[in-house]
């Protein structure tokens, strides 16, 4: 509230004399010495700033206005699907759905793969609120085989919220493996994994694209899953038991016109409600039934869900809706936050709830059949009424899929539950609310002059429509009896008699007719008589759970107020800001053993959940364990170390509010309603812990029994924006909430010397609450407003300025400072005193705690009404009739207090306020008014002697360099215009420009003004920057201005003599340029004698003298691969360059989490060295020391071949050097009004209208101003400044890369191009647009030729090509080349580390090392260069060594100074007095923005540029950095032989196993170039021989390890699209069927990058192969050429377990194309070069055999025994029928005896 404090700290020492010390004269007083305050525990917090409270009186008023949940914001959310792994299933054509809330959107489809590459990038754009937004659900499944016919089969989900991903470090989940599981079976594990970068965007976020990790790091899946950090990889489905039993204190819903028709009817009146609840859960929804008719509905019912635990979902979305046939509305809504409710550390708990009460708040109790406020009760926004509550209970059950009874779907379940017992959730007690209104101000006017009364309600007491019904608690009989009677009793407050005749409430103040204040607000009469209203409700006792939530919030408050403090000191360049931070972390460990103290009572207390004790037990322990790290803090906090120690404290902050927050309510909170008329206006909430009373101090609320300000709101949207701002009605109430026992001190912490006035009721009555009071004490005050000036105010005329007055309220007074027009920053230097102030109460009181006063800016307009700008409070000092006006208190001194306009800063008011007693001898006694004698304003009196500022005179030059970029006024074009600069009142005029659009730059530099500012340069005044345009007829306009709010970084402070010393001391600094190294390392500082030479050396190891790389030493493990000269590009610098870059931020960020687990850890141990011990020695030690710290982790270890390297900035060029401000300043020119947006610096971008350059510098003029004859009298302090004269420049412009774009076509990609404007120069690289890329790599250089100043911004743009219609912006971002060339740091063209006059490292600059580094020392008077011997160079002091000889192209060897002078160069920033970085060459990452989305990037382009001027030498040709093109290579694939393939065919009439095998095989991506083997048919045992070749030519880029496609995307499409595929070769094993579909078997992915070698046998291969890569020894196609082994195939089985399905024997030739050209092969087994004929078993016989066969399997296997038995059989009915057929003619024969 307060910004800076320049008095000194006041601190309440005996009770009631506040007391400053100045904080300068701390020592000085010695006053530590004699029982003074500790320095550690003094505030600086002043009395006058509203942000201490020095009695206990009153509390803290919340100066921001505006609601800010609720307000739609601008959200983006970009999804990356890169490929998916693992997918269950045979053979599958999968595609990925990603779906957020409504919106789907989906990827193409990949053919029979269970690992599709996709890449592909979806964006998703929503404007809706935070909440909203965070609770949509992002939902990612694979589908397979959708096509326009079917819908396809969901392989499996994934579905976390956007809030959890918003939450992320970086708002994103980068390059993670989402887990995907089937909904419908959940026993069935994982079915696959999904690759994806998922981020979301908030207008005003950055993204930083993380690093790109290696490949095999991400490979690693179990390692990189896409779930937030601390939640475990292997999740477990949970069940969640949502117990809902009951709810109370529905609205009423009977008021409306159809309950009358409806009596009329039906002639009864039922309650017209039916209601039911509805819940929400990570997607899923779950209703209970709905109670027909009824205001207290019993359900006792649970809905269950079933979903992973821990849920990557974060709120379970509960409401309670009124089913309707037409549309059933919500009444009300609670979201449960399950952070909350449970805790997943080691003694953690899972989520658990009740069963407890929970509040719904929404809109208004009152029915109407059009509800303006209905979002509210849908939980959108903040609630401005009670709306009911509901009593649940919720539990989580972890799942053991393996047991039987478990139903396998998710589908959400609704079961009856057991009726709960009336104590389940505490004793019900009587509460008592008592409220007094002390004053009630600042009513705005629009309302009207009706009556009016304020209503006071808790929870369904104290409301007029419920009256008649009650929930029937214990103790208090159900009240039917008719409202009418009631209502006569107190003008139509609502009360009734108790059952002891007590009035259980009163809970409206009597209507009022306001009173006129001025123009713009009333203000009520409550003069000497105080109205109060008091409320008995009955809820169940709960107060432990709001006690402990108190103390801690208490600690919290109190650490939030010291730590302001602390930043204060700092801010205003205090001193001992450590001494403050050592107090706020003990006063925290104290508070924090006190909550330990405290927490642990009254445990037993009935209604006390599981959720209470877990909580207890968290809290206990984590504030136990931030009371322990305060107090070791305490002792490390040094002056070094204050601002990170801050950082920590807000961290135990956040903790602390976080576990503030008690998620089972108990009391409702309580609102304040002013109604005026009969109709509801505005509203304040007050959460009923913060009114709580309890008998302990620490447990009590904050504004308990104390008087607090209250500024009321418009409920609902209407309180968004500009409306919201003008306050409703500020009041002044005091409130007290308790049970009704505890009552006797209620009245306590009221403003002393009133009377109760009382309902009379009869004698022998007990007493009652009053019901107002009236004051017979009051005291009298003039109140003297000095207000001085104001800074940064809110832009709100079109023409960029305001006309500001403001007006300041106290009590019911208000009065309005004078208007200034057409500025920002006012001085209004004026004293407004207010007479006769009255104030009830004592007069003791009234000292130590005024009431606040309020200032409000305004800007006048000529029309109309004036306009809101801001507001700010403060507290005065006061000063009692008996007291004397004099130091330390007064006068009092001006300070700043910060203007809030809704929730936004809008600039800051200087001001002092004092309150002076009007004792018995009148005025007489007041201290006199004595302002400067020297003005004359007639009536308005300036701020007197004593408290202005005292001023001394100050100097300030202005340098004029030129106005750039400026915009259209009123539609004509600015040709003439002018500066002005002004300061306090004083300035100067720059020369007229002639002609802008010729040469926009001024032609006299400098000028300059004298001008008497404040000694204090905290309270120096802005400085105004005004441009204007000078028409005919000398006519002004305004074009745009700007003012410099701080002047402090533009004063001059003459160098003391002592930081001069370079002169004095010399020392060597040894420089290795190690080649292996990516940064060059200092070695340790020696430091000589100081008169020796500084030496410099710079050993060059990586050659030796025959200029051949040395051999690695034998001890050294492999050789590095030699590199080929003639082979390296610039592409090869660039992508060595981005693996260092990927390495450095890698290191950063193990050293920032390391020192994070440092800080943790106690760092007493004096581990932090000094640097600072002398002035020259400390920083090249500090190098030395932190690039040689770790050896351990050098990132540089690995074998990396020796390149030279560039530097890749990850941003802007220009946020690396300050913006190349170095002397140039940029001042950015306003004009127009100022955004009413929340982020104001987001609007403020379209108000500039142009850019002033110049620059400013100011110092106290004083007599004996060293004047130094060498020095140009005409420059004043700008010396050495180049002149601003056109001039000629060739800008040569390269660009590499985009990354990221938007996607602008409907298919999601876009073709982009390049478009550069430079001035009248436009370039569109249309021709050479990339087809649907999103990543497109450009590399192209643009030269244009410009004139500085007219050409200074360059464009870069990216398009979006389209076949037909205009081509739309992707992103732009704009260059400043004109500060770029004058800088001292030289971006012209980038310093190589390396001097090379050939290969891909050539030199490009057009001058020499040596020839920059002699202008460099020219430019800078420096001595020097001086070349020695031995490749030694010295400048001023210092000596450098390097190397001396340089190679040319032909390998000749000759001498140089060259290397020696670019050494220097490479560390200019050590050169004494001149020396700074020089930008290195280099590459940087530009975001690209579109105007139509402004702060939210579309993306990113890596450029850099060089500029060469047209006088000097013309530069070499530019750099070729065209994209490598891919190579050609082809990959030879034989298939000798496979092996235990598994059998699938049974024989028809063998029944035998066996398979008909055959092999297919394609390069992932290349699908339709598939080839399959010949069938090796009825393979019995597995085996098949092939001696089959594939062949795949394919395009290969080395460098990014991927193969290059060029293909149609469809039949329609225009042209071909390039993708970017990994390496992979898949071979499949598959079983031939002549007539159905054929049968899969088995797969196998190689990544030819990195795949296991082959075993040697086949007995040898194994599944491990492919299971457990990680241990395999690896190999490259790409370096091994030619391989030959055995490999598994493998497929999933019914339990997703991997299992082995065949071996194959191949082998892999890799030959490049010309090679492939030389040595041609035929596929298959065909010429040229074709294969030998595989030795199959002979089957040419097998159709003639196969009967034959099978008969020979049926008799001899199966059926040998029945054969037997059939055989026998028919031999003896053979023998039976010869016996039969013999028998009678043998018989006959025997007869006749023949």
């Amino acid at each position: 509230m307060k910004r800076s404090k320049h008095r000194g700290h006041k601190e309440d020492r005996n009770g009631d004399e506040p007391a400053i010390l100045e904080t300068e004269d701390l020592d000085r007083q010695g006053m530590f010495m004699g029982g003074g305050p500790d320095p550690d525990t003094v505030s600086l917090a002043s009395v006058t700033a509203v942000t201490t409270n020095v009695s206990n009186k009153r509390s803290k008023p919340d100066i921001k206005m505006e609601p800010s949940s609720g307000r739609p914001v601008d959200y983006q959310i970009s999804v990356t699907v890169i490929e998916a792994r693992q997918l269950v299933g045979l053979n599958m054509d999968p595609m990925v759905c990603v779906e957020i809330g409504e919106d789907k959107k989906y990827t193409s489809m990949k053919e029979s793969t269970n690992c599709p590459y996709y890449n592909e990038y979806f964006v998703f754009d929503f404007h809706v609120p935070p909440d909203v937004m965070f609770d949509k659900i992002l939902k990612l499944s694979v589908i397979h085989s959708k096509n326009l016919l079917r819908s396809g089969t969901l392989v499996g989900t994934f579905k976390l919220d956007v809030g959890t991903i918003y939450s992320q470090p970086e708002h994103q989940f980068y390059h993670k493996w989402a887990l995907l599981i089937d909904p419908e079976d959940i026993s069935g594990g994982c079915k696959g994994y999904i690759k994806c970068d998922i981020a979301v965007v908030a207008k005003g976020d950055t993204i930083k694209t993380p690093h790109k990790a290696n490949e095999s790091e991400e490979d690693d899946i179990e390692g990189n899953l896409l779930i937030p950090e601390g939640v475990p990889a292997e999740r477990q489905w949970a069940r969640y038991y949502l117990k809902i039993y009951k709810a109370e204190g529905l609205p009423r819903m009977n008021t409306s016109i159809m309950a009358n028709v409806k009596k009329a009817f039906i002639g009864e009146n039922k309650d017209l409600v039916d209601p039911y609840v509805l819940v929400q859960f990570a997607g899923q929804k779950g209703k209970t039934s709905v109670q027909k008719s009824c205001y207290e509905p019993i359900w006792n019912e649970q809905i269950v869900f079933t979903e992973m635990f821990p849920p990557l979902c974060k709120r379970m979305k509960i409401q309670l809706r009124d089913s309707d046939k037409v549309n059933d509305v919500a009444i009300g809504t609670h979201f449960l936050d399950l952070r909350t409710i449970s805790n997943d550390g080691d003694k953690g708990f899972l989520p658990t709830l009740g069963p407890a009460w929970v509040n719904m708040y929404g809109s208004t109790r009152t029915y109407t059949l059009m509800d303006e406020y209905q979002e509210l009760n849908e939980g959108l926004g903040e609630g401005v009424s009670f709306r009911a509550r509901l009593l649940i209970n919720l539990g989580v059950e972890i799942l053991d899929p393996s047991s039987p009874d478990i139903s396998n779907s998710t589908d959400v379940q609704l079961e009856g539950v057991s009726n709960i017992a009336e104590t389940a959730t505490g004793k019900v007690e009587e509460f008592f609310l008592f409220g007094s209104f002390l004053e009630a101000t600042m009513i705005d006017r629009k309302i009207g002059d009706k009556p009016i009364n304020f209503e006071v309600t808790i929870g369904y007491y104290g409301n007029e429509i419920d009256g008649a019904a009650r929930p029937n608690k214990k103790g208090v009989k159900g009240k039917d009896g008719d409202e009418e009677e009631t209502e006569l009793i107190h003008n139509s407050s609502e009360e009734e008699l108790d059952d002891d005749g007590d009035l259980t409430s009163v809970a409206t103040t009597p209507p009022m007719k306001p009173v006129i204040t001025d123009r713009n607000y009333f203000h009520l009469p409550y003069f000497e008589r105080k109205p109060c209203v008091y409320i008995k409700s009955w809820w169940q006792d709960q107060r432990r759970r709001l006690y402990n939530a108190n103390i801690i919030d208490n600690i919290a408050d109190k650490l939030e107020d010291g730590l302001n403090d602390v930043q204060e000191i700092i801010k205003t360049e205090k001193t001992y800001p450590e001494r403050r931070l050592r107090g706020v972390l003990e006063e925290l460990s104290q508070g924090c053993s006190q909550f330990l103290l405290l927490a642990n009572k009254d445990q037993n207390s009935s209604g006390r959940t599981k959720l209470d004790r877990e909580r207890l037990k968290l809290c206990m322990s984590e504030v136990e364990s931030i009371g322990q790290q305060a107090k070791a803090m305490r002792s490390q906090v040094k002056k070094s170390t204050v601002r990170d120690k801050i950082k920590l404290a807000q961290n135990f902050l956040t903790k602390l509010r976080f576990l503030a927050e008690e998620p089972q309510h108990s009391v409702p909170d309580v609102f304040i309603w002013m109604i005026s008329n009969g109709k509801r206006i505005a509203y304040a909430r007050v959460p009923s812990k913060d009114i709580l009373y309890s008998s302990i101090e620490e447990e009590t609320g904050k504004d308990c029994g104390k008087v607090k300000t209250i500024f009321l709101r418009i409920p609902g949207k209407k309180g968004f924006g500009p409306a919201g701002w003008t306050v409703q009605s500020k009041i002044e109430i005091y409130l007290w909430l308790g049970l009704t026992r505890q009552r006797k001190d209620y009245l306590k912490g009221l403003p002393n010397g009133f009377e109760e006035n009382k309902l009379s009721k009869g004698p022998g009555m007990p007493c009652s609450p009053p019901i107002s009071l009236t004051y017979m004490m009051k005291q009298i005050f003039q109140l003297r407003a000095h207000m001085y000036q104001a800074r940064s105010l809110f832009a709100a005329d079109s023409t960029g300025l305001s006309d500001p007055f403001a007006r300041i309220f106290f009590s019911t007074q208000s009065q309005v400072t004078e208007i200034l027009p057409e500025t920002l920053c006012p001085t209004w230097d004026q004293l407004l005193v207010f007479e006769n102030v009255e104030l009830f109460g004592e007069a003791i009181e009234l000292r130590d705690d005024p009431p606040i006063i309020v200032i409000e800016l305004y800007d006048q307009d000529t029309v109309g009404k004036a306009e809101f700008m801001g507001r700010t409070f403060a507290k005065p000092v006061v000063k009692m009739a008996d007291e004397h006006y004099g130091p330390p208190r007064f006068p009092p001194q001006l300070e700043y207090y910060q203007i809030y306009r809704g929730n936004c800063t809008a600039g800051e008011m200087l001001a002092a306020f004092e309150l002076l007693q009007i004792g018995p001898n009148g005025k007489a006694d007041l201290p006199p008014i004595d302002g400067p004698t020297d003005m004359e304003r007639g009536p308005i009196l300036p701020v007197p002697l004593g408290i202005r500022p005292v001023l001394s005179k100050y100097r300030i030059e202005v340098l004029f360099w030129g106005l750039r970029d400026l915009k259209r006024v009123n539609l004509a074009q600015v040709d003439r215009p002018r500066v002005d600069i002004e300061c306090a009142g004083k300035g100067v005029q720059s020369a007229l420009i002639p002609n802008y659009k010729k040469n926009p730059n001024f032609s006299t530099l400098v000028k300059w003004f004298e001008v008497d500012l404040p000694e204090n340069e905290l309270l120096h005044p802005p400085l105004n920057i005004r441009v204007v345009d000078c028409r005919a007829f000398g006519r002004y306009t305004l074009v745009g201005s700007n003012a410099v709010t701080s002047l402090r970084k533009f004063i001059y402070r003459a160098k003391d003599k002592q930081a001069n010393n370079w002169s004095t001391t010399e020392e060597i600094i040894v420089v290795n340029i190690e080649p292996e190294s990516g940064f060059k390392k200092m070695d340790t500082v020696v430091k000589l004698d100081s008169c020796a030479d500084t030496v410099v050396k710079v050993e060059d190891d990586d050659k030796d003298g025959k200029g051949r790389k040395k051999k690695r030493k034998k001890g050294d493990e492999i050789e590095e691969e030699e590199l080929d000269e003639s082979m390296l590009d610039w592409w090869s610098k660039y992508f060595a360059s981005i693996e260092t870059l990927t390495e450095v931020l890698k290191a950063q960020e193990a050293a920032l989490s390391d020192s994070e687990d440092k800080d943790e850890m106690d760092i007493a141990d004096g581990g932090d060295i000094k640097l600072d011990d002398s002035p020259v020695k400390g920083t090249k030690k500090g190098k030395g020391k932190k690039k040689k710290e770790k050896p351990g982790i050098d990132p540089f270890e690995k074998k990396k071949p020796k390149l030279d390297e560039l530097k890749v900035y990850p941003k802007e060029l220009e946020s690396e050097f300050d913006n190349f401000e170095d002397w140039l300043h940029s001042f950015n020119l306003y004009r127009g009004k100022g955004g009413d947006d929340e982020d104001q610096n987001m609007m403020d971008e379209d108000r500039i209208v142009g850019k002033f350059k110049g620059s400013l510098c100011m110092y106290k003029v004083s007599d004996d101003m060293p004047r130094d004859m060498s020095l140009d009298s005409n420059m004043g302090m700008f010396q050495n400044i180049p002149h601003n004269d056109p001039i000629n420049i060739l800008v040569r412009i390269y660009i590499i890369r985009a990354t990221d774009l938007h996607p602008a076509d409907i298919n999601g990609k876009a073709d982009p191009y390049i478009a550069i404007k430079l001035g009248k120069t436009e370039i569109k690289d249309k021709e050479n647009y990339i087809s649907k890329q999103l990543n497109p790599l450009f590399g192209k250089s643009f030269d244009v030729e410009a004139t500085f100043p007219m050409d200074s911004t360059l464009t870069v743009s990216i398009y979006d090509w389209d076949l037909v219609g205009t081509d739309d912006l992707i992103g732009e971002t704009k260059l400043d080349l004109e500060n770029r060339f004058y800088s001292k740091h030289r971006a012209t063209c980038g310093v190589a580390c390396n001097y090379a006059i050939h290969g891909y490292n050539v030199w490009r600059d057009p001058m020499k090392p040596t020839q920059i580094l002699a202008k460099l020392c020219k430019d800078g008077k420096l001595d020097g260069p001086h070349y020695g011997p031995a490749g030694r160079v010295k400048v001023e002091n210092r000596v450098f060594i390097a190397p001396t000889e340089l190679e040319d192209e032909n390998g000749l060897k000759k001498q140089t100074d060259e290397h020696v002078a670019l050494t220097v160069l490479n560390h200019w920033e050590e050169i004494p007095r001149v020396g700074c970085k020089l930008v290195p060459e280099h590459v940087e990452t530009r975001p690209l923005h579109h105007p139509d989305k402004p702060g939210i990037e579309q993306g990113r382009i890596e450029m850099w540029v060089d500029m060469f001027p047209k006088d000097m030498t013309a530069p070499a040709p530019a750099l070729d950095i065209s994209p490598r093109k891919p190579k050609k290579f082809e990959l030879r694939v034989i298939i000798w032989n496979t092996d235990e393939v598994v059998l699938e065919d049974d024989d028809i009439f063998t029944g035998e196993k066996s398979s008909d095998i055959f092999v297919r095989g394609w390069l992932k991506g290349q699908q339709e170039d598939k080839q399959d083997t010949d069938v090796h048919y009825h393979s019995i045992t597995g085996e098949g021989n092939f001696n089959w070749r594939f062949v795949y030519p394919f395009d290969y880029l080395m460098a990014e390890e991927k193969i290059v496609i060029s293909k149609k995307e469809s039949m329609f499409a225009w042209d071909e699209t390039e993708y970017k595929i990994p390496a992979r070769l898949n071979l499949q094993v598959w079983d031939a069927d002549h007539f159905s579909a054929d049968d899969f078997l088995g797969a196998i992915e190689i990544d030819l990058n990195r795949f296991p070698r082959g075993a040697k046998t086949a007995k040898q291969c194994t599944i491990e192969m492919v299971t457990n890569e990680a241990e395999m020894p690896m190999v490259s196609i790409f370096k091994q050429k030619r391989i030959k082994g055995w490999w598994p195939f493998v497929a999933r089985n019914e339990d997703d377990e991997f299992e082995l399905t065949g071996k194959v024997e191949a082998e892999l030739h890799l030959l490049t194309g010309e090679e492939a050209e030389r040595s041609p092969v035929g596929e298959g087994r065909n010429e040229p070069d074709p294969l030998e004929k595989p030795n199959r078993p002979d089957i040419a016989l097998l159709w003639f055999l196969i009967p034959f066969k099978a008969a020979k399997h049926l008799i001899c296997d199966q059926y040998r025994w029945l054969t037997i038995k059939i055989v026998s059989a028919l031999l003896l009915l053979a023998i039976l029928a010869l016996f039969l057929y013999n028998m009678p003619g043998y018989m006959v024969k025997k007869m006749l005896g023949a």
